[in-house]
Parts: C-alpha cells; sequence; structure tokens
C-alpha cells in the first residue's frame, strides 16, 4: 500500500505523492497568502530591506539595510553576522539571507519596522551540545548551527502574535515559548511546535 489510487490498478510512488503534498501544501498558501508567499520565495527584489536587531546577552544594537539597489549588501550582511554571533564563544558564523528576508516580510506583515530581541542566533557546534545537555527542546542538528534560525521577540509586541504571523507564512519552522517569551523562526521545513 505504498501509493495513492489514481484509476485501476496504478498508484503514484510515495516520493511523488510527498511531493504533489508538498506542492500543494504550498499553492494552499500562496492562495491564502498571496503577497506574502511570494515575497519569502522571491527575495530579490529593487526595495530596500532594513532590520533592527537588539542582542539581549551582549546589549549590542544593530540597524541595517542588508538589502539594496536590488542586492545584499555584504557590508551589511558583516555586521549582521558579528551581532547575531554565538555570545558564549563568540564565534560568528554566516547568517542565511532567506532568514533575514522571512525577518523583513514578518515586520511588513506586521505593519511595523520591528527592533527584533536577539536571544539566540548562530550556535557553534559546542554551544548547541551544552545547551542540549541542559534541555529537552534543543535538538541535536539544530539549525541554528547552520545560520538558517534564530530566537526573537519584537519589543512592544505579545510573542503570541508574532507566533501566528510566522505560523500564517507557512515559510519553515516556528516555535512558541511563552514561558521564556520568545519565538523561535527558521528556514527550514515547515513545522509549527
Amino acid at each position: 500500500m505504498g501509493g495513492w489510487a489514481r484509476g485501476g490498478d496504478r498508484s503514484l510512488p510515495d516520493p511523488r505523492r510527498r511531493r504533489l503534498c508538498k506542492l500543494g501544501l504550498f499553492a494552499a498558501a500562496a492562495c491564502l497568502f498571496p503577497a506574502t508567499a511570494r515575497a519569502v520565495t522571491r527575495p530579490v527584489d529593487a526595495a530596500d530591506r532594513r532590520l533592527v536587531f537588539f542582542n539581549t546577552h551582549t546589549g549590542e544594537t544593530l540597524e541595517a539595510v542588508y538589502f539594496r539597489a536590488g542586492g545584499y549588501d555584504p557590508a551589511a550582511l558583516r555586521a549582521i553576522h558579528h551581532i547575531l554571533r554565538d555570545h558564549r564563544s563568540g564565534c560568528v558564523h554566516p547568517i542565511d539571507p532567506a532568514l533575514l528576508d522571512l525577518l523583513h516580510v514578518l515586520g511588513q506583515r506586521l505593519g511595523r519596522d520591528p527592533r527584533y530581541e536577539v536571544i539566540s542566533g548562530y550556535r557553534s557546534p559546542e554551544t548547541n551540545a551544552l545547551l542540549r545537555a541542559r534541555s529537552r527542546g534543543v535538538a541535536s542538528g539544530s539549525l541554528h548551527t547552520a545560520g538558517k534560525a534564530i530566537d526573537v521577540r519584537i519589543t512592544g509586541l505579545p510573542c503570541r502574535t508574532l507566533r501566528n504571523e510566522a505560523a500564517a507564512l507557512a515559510a519553515g519552522g516556528v516555535g512558541y515559548y511563552p514561558a521564556s517569551d520568545f519565538v523561535h523562526l527558521d528556514v527550514g521545513r515547515v513545522r509549527c511546535w
């Protein structure tokens, strides 16, 4: 029973069925949120993109236009990589521009120019292992170690609202941690917890 029956005894193999399901989910999301889906999946355009970060561990603030004149600004990206570094080890790692675009689109969707309070950006594998030993909620293959995840809150906005808007985008993983007052966002597969 490895597939989806489609007339007679023909069936679609599981990999094709999964591909169709994924395409169907994307199409449904694009129909429900067309402008947002296009913005997340087509990040290159002429509009400037600006982000504001406050690192809750180091006290640093950064305001950066990371995308201008149709391209990513290398100096702004380096500054973002630095502020989102592993604050425990000081290790700096490139942050996936798709994650930055996701944060930008969220700000637009919320109708504001948010100040993201960063709880965790990049994590070195050593830091991730340390945190995993302390908590069941830390994944061994965390996307934080690849620069594809961030734990944030937005100044003046309930985390519940941030979670709901991020989940509606269906652009990656969204985790809600109300006791710790932050939302995990990543550009991995679409899932919520």
